[in-house]
């Protein structure tokens, strides 16, 4: 137990943590929930003008335990209106047997790796061996750490940048093949890239489905990132529908994310999905089947990855002695508030 309350900014976490403590943090929060030993409720969700803002929450019997609660902003316009970026908020962290606060982070961060994170994990289930080529559909920052993701878990060797914006593409092929090392190739012609792929990640804001049975070939994997509100669509009913499908939490999959528009649909049902991705990790359901299963993971963002990431980074921070402290509230506060 300590007194002092720890902040950990955006560049605190990138010290601190590495793509790889994202995915064992991501990989033991989908362990303990599949075993009943964590909770991670449903969000709620607050509109604003130009976006909404979500608040997720989540225990981890790690230690003592752990609470943490995330609120997040999601305007896709700020970008354009303020030079802001589209998600920001922070994370909060209490020990759970006395409710001491113990941290705030920075959520942004959190958010970008533990997402990238649970793709690396279904990946690893769900993708073929031998996957090579992947398509990142929308180069955002989420489009950056989902390549990563993929490259984490396979050994891809080519990959095929999308974006609504063909300059967005292209800077961001640019920047992912000096980034990675591979090739990777902008495209504006999102057909040839998709059947030409071994695993595609759909990382936009779109709220009408833009990928297609037609155009996914047997055994893809496909992770669908970007639908992480009730209004958000990437994936067809269709697709949905011929898909092993693995979800990351079924009780918020069926209002948010793509397997909400399935069921609304009438392609899919609730009982028509596969697995969560705990019971995979688990070993409690399998992971792919087959060389010719096309599987999708509907990766809605759950609160127990938050806390799990939140965790990790305060211990390794605590341990090493860095970020912020203070056992002072109104300094934290000033801490807060400085530019």
């Amino acid at each position: 137990m300590t007194d002092e309350f720890l902040i950990l900014s955006q560049r605190d976490l990138r010290e601190v943590m590495t793509f790889a403590d994202y995915v064992e943090a991501v990989t033991e929060a989908f362990q303990l929930l599949a075993q009943g030993r964590c909770q991670s409720p449903v969000p709620i969700e607050i509109p604003a003008q130009h976006g909404t803002f979500h608040i997720k929450a989540g225990s981890l019997p790690r230690g003592h335990g752990y609470v943490a609660a995330k609120i997040n902003g999601n305007f896709p316009g700020n970008k354009a209106r303020y030079g802001l970026p589209t998600i920001q908020g922070a994370v909060f962290l209490a020990d759970a047997s006395n409710g001491q606060p113990l941290a705030l982070l920075d959520s942004m961060e959190i958010t970008l790796q533990r997402t990238g994170a649970a793709t690396a994990v279904a990946a690893r289930y769900l993708a073929r061996p031998d996957s090579a080529t992947a398509t990142i559909c929308g180069c955002g920052e989420q489009g950056r750490i989902q390549l990563i993701a993929l490259q984490h878990v396979l050994a891809i060797r080519r990959a095929f940048a999308w974006d609504i914006d063909p300059q967005v593409s292209r800077a961001y092929a640019a920047q992912m093949a000096a980034e990675t090392g591979i090739d990777v190739q902008p495209v504006e012609r999102l057909g040839e890239a998709i059947r030409a792929s071994d695993a595609i990640v759909t990382s936009t804001t779109a709220d009408q489905p833009f990928l297609d049975i037609r155009d996914v070939r047997p055994g893809t994997f496909v992770a669908a990132v970007g639908a992480d509100n009730p209004a958000k669509s990437e994936i067809a009913p269709s697709l949905m529908a011929a898909a092993t499908v693995v979800v990351d939490v079924l009780k918020q999959a069926v209002f948010m994310g793509d397997l909400n528009h399935a069921i609304r649909a009438g392609t899919m049902t609730e009982e028509a999905v596969h697995a969560e991705l705990g019971s995979l990790v688990t070993g409690k359901k399998p992971g792919r089947r087959n060389a010719e299963e096309i599987t999708l993971f509907d990766s809605t963002g759950v609160g127990v990855q938050d806390v799990a990431a939140a965790a990790h980074a305060y211990e390794i921070a605590r341990e090493r002695g860095l970020g912020s402290s203070s056992n002072d509230l109104a300094s934290i506060q000033g801490t807060l508030g400085a530019p």
